[in-house]
């Protein structure tokens, strides 16, 4: 029974370029019968043009495994922290690119 728990174990490598991260302040979230995008953009205030940064594409049942995991993550934050207070929603940017309603 050991061995069995030893054999699970996933080691997981983080290369430095990945390590660094990338910033994003906007979320692009579409999705088909399939699978769901979700695209992160740095968007500058001023500049008309803004680019995908990142794209991560789900399947619908690691989408709401991402899902769950955030909200618990949150609220373990607000815990320490207090609550996280919501912005005005962005307006000016468009959500539909010719796919599903986006949300952000």
């Amino acid at each position: 029974m050991e061995n069995q728990d030893e054999q699970q174990q996933l080691n997981i490598e983080l290369t430095e370029e990945i390590a660094d991260g990338t910033y994003a302040n906007l979320a692009i979230i579409t999705h088909s019968p399939s699978e769901f995008v979700v695209d992160f953009i740095n968007v500058m205030p001023g500049l008309p043009k803004a680019k995908v940064k990142s794209r991560i594409i789900l399947t619908p049942q690691h989408a709401k495994r991402l899902m769950k995991a955030l909200a618990d993550n949150v609220k373990k934050y607000e815990s320490q922290h207090g609550t996280i207070q919501d912005q005005e929603p962005v307006s000016s940017i468009p959500m539909n690119f010719g796919g599903p309603t986006a949300q952000a």
